[in-house]
């Protein structure tokens, strides 16, 4: 099922129509508290109206990545999750949100594939399209990533990643690669769902 197969919850506001998007989130700790990074992040995604919480994977422990041909800079291993919500907010103050929550989390973008205390992308938003270079939708890579396909394939298998195909195969195509892209699940690390 795609984001476009799911009809649209439009409720009337101010005179306007508002619809309804699903959104996927990935996030990503690999410096300082790595589990209680993401809980904060968690948290304070859902602590402001407009975001409703749908699902939260499990957490995944995964090497650093750069695409090919990229230099990744000596760091730990990350923690990721991906988290599943409905909003009417617009993609671009989901945004705004996203790079406030990753500025109160010290997030440094120094150097380019480098550690970070948290990262967070807006892999899809319904089903826009967007060649905007400040929220490119949807993620221009997220189907190359084992720790975005990964986790959201154990919340939401069937959905398409638009102009790549089933999240659940691309997921396991993934897994089958195996490698330096590889992700182990961590059963022993829990996060607590939004209050």
């Amino acid at each position: 099922m795609t984001a476009s197969d799911r009809m649209p919850d439009r409720t009337a506001t101010g005179g306007h129509m508002l619809v309804q998007h699903r959104v996927v989130f990935s996030l990503g700790s690999n410096l300082g508290d790595r589990l209680d990074n993401l809980q904060e992040a968690v948290d304070a995604l859902f602590d402001a109206p407009g975001l409703e919480y749908v699902a939260c994977s499990p957490v995944y422990e995964t090497p650093p990545f750069a695409p090919p041909g990229e230099t990744i800079p000596e760091q730990g291993d990350y923690l990721n999750i991906v988290v599943v919500a409905d909003t009417r907010l617009p993609p671009e103050n989901l945004l705004e949100r996203v790079l406030n929550i990753e500025n109160s989390l010290r997030r440094v973008r120094e150097v380019r594939w480098g550690p970070r205390t948290l990262d967070i992308d807006i892999v899809v938003f319904g089903d826009i399209s967007s060649d905007d270079p400040d929220l490119t939708l949807p993620h221009p890579r997220a189907h190359e990533r084992a720790f975005v396909l990964v986790p959201w394939a154990d919340i939401e298998p069937d959905v398409l990643l638009p102009g790549h195909g089933r999240v659940g195969d691309l997921a396991e195509a993934k897994q089958a690669e195996g490698g330096p892209s590889a992700v182990r699940r961590r059963s022993d690390l829990t996060l607590q769902q939004p209050a």
